[in-house]
């Protein structure tokens, strides 16, 4: 089937590539000049492992390509993916001025049928308003059919998430709209479900919040267990073991990052008062998160007593492993907090140097290593669990750097090896 993708940030790109991988024509469009022409070397505009052999791969089947001709990838396009961005107002509601833009684009230039699918994350009645659009700068009086498809994609793991759904969410009041979504998805899944529009908008900030809620209670009971000396990975396990609540996202540590999730909690809280529902219990999720840094930065300075003029190494700065993603990390409050206190910082991350040398400037040292940035520390500070990082040999560690604390914000490193060979190691939750 031939399919456009417009917007190639992450949703976009993913979406494209593993359409394509699985037998349909798909152009990708975007209006970054620079962004495409990369794209048509082969090169991902986004680390996501496994991306750019499946971009090389379907662009030389002929089965994707990617071009800033927006008209013509809507006129022989007969499915039309909007996965722009929308990013987040002052007030936490969703920026939606991409989505009304691409919208009155596909009005303008379509000549025929065309069925529109709302891929990226959007509030409850977009895809109303997308109709309206649609039809209101629609010059050749074309059909429109609205979808609301919400993608579900973990950052780190995406095409293996989008190849191997466990569901695929469809919201269309259209038999049309839903039987060629369900020839798009083929390939991938029967496991689909069906719905009205307003519902399947909602089901990804249901889906997304429910989660940031699970991290966030899993960090109030492991501050719980501090104050008790009771032990958070004893307890998680615990909890996890119960099927009713399951083991996923319950990790205590620094707390969530990243784009979506706070970024999705936002919107839903934003989105109940609208229609006039206190979600307190999601402003308390967003309360218990942003106090998770200020806590894990007050546990350094405890162990450390002064913090001014020391060095403090970090490694990890991505809001999570696999992703050069730093949009919400923590490691942006806590390196700041550590900066205000007099602290410098050195910091090494196996893909998110560039990200951070934007957000940071020459305000930290970035490295080139794990061994340079533990040079001359008094201490390790671990915020992001990298692979290799569990590969690290602390005998060498211990002879490069000054001090001894281990502060492990993630509780990724084997304690009780830490303390035997003389390190002072402080978790979360225990």
């Amino acid at each position: 089937m031939d399919l456009a993708v417009i917007g190639t940030g992450y949703v976009g790109l993913v979406t494209g590539a593993c359409l394509s991988d699985v037998g349909h024509n798909v152009t990708c469009v975007d209006i970054d000049e620079s962004k495409i022409e990369k794209l048509n070397q082969g090169i991902s505009p986004i680390y996501e492992p496994g991306i750019e052999e499946l971009i090389e791969k379907n662009a030389k089947a002929g089965r994707l390509s990617f071009t800033t001709d927006f008209a013509n990838a809507v006129k022989k396009s007969k499915v039309i993916f909007i996965a722009v961005g929308t990013p987040p107002k002052d007030n936490g509601e969703a920026d939606l001025s991409y989505v009304e833009n691409v919208a009155r684009g596909i009005a303008e230039a379509a000549t025929e049928t065309k069925i529109v699918v709302e891929k990226s994350t959007v509030p409850v009645e977009t895809g109303e308003k997308i109709k309206q659009v649609l039809e209101h700068y629609n010059p050749h009086n074309v059909k429109f059919e609205v979808v609301s498809n919400p993608e579900f994609l973990r950052e780190g793991s995406a095409i293996e998430d989008f190849s191997n759904p466990d569901r695929v969410v469809i919201g269309t009041d259209s038999e049309d709209a839903r039987n060629t979504m369900r020839e798009i998805y083929k390939p991938l899944t029967e496991n689909i479900l069906f719905t009205d529009i307003r519902s399947a908008e909602i089901i990804k900030h249901a889906s997304n919040s429910f989660l940031a809620t699970k991290i966030s209670f899993i960090n109030a009971v492991a501050n719980v267990c501090e104050k008790t000396g009771a032990n958070i990975e004893h307890v998680a396990k615990g909890m996890g073991l119960d099927n009713r609540i399951g083991k996923s996202f319950l990790n205590a540590g620094i707390g969530y990052g990243g784009f979506c999730f706070p970024k999705d909690v936002d919107a839903f809280v934003r989105l109940s008062e609208k229609n006039g529902y206190d979600f307190a219990i999601l402003k308390e999720v967003q309360n218990v998160n942003r106090a998770q840094r200020v806590a894990f930065v007050k546990k350094i300075e405890s162990s450390m007593w002064i913090l001014k003029g020391k060095k403090v190494a970090v490694l990890g700065l991505a809001f999570k492993p696999n992703t050069d993603d730093m949009r919400f990390a923590p490691s942006i409050d806590i390196i700041n907090n550590l900066l205000l206190e007099g602290a410098s910082v050195s910091a090494y991350d196996p893909q998110a140097r560039e990200n951070a040398k934007e957000i940071f400037g020459d305000k930290i040292e970035l490295c080139d290593s794990i061994y340079e940035t533990l040079k001359d520390a008094e201490a390790l500070i671990l915020l992001t669990e990298w692979k290799e990082f569990g590969e690290i040999d602390f005998e060498k560690v211990k002879e490069l750097m000054k001090g001894k604390f281990v502060i492990d914000g993630r509780n990724f490193f084997d304690e009780a090896k830490l303390k035997e060979k003389g390190f002072i190691y402080k978790g979360v939750g225990k």
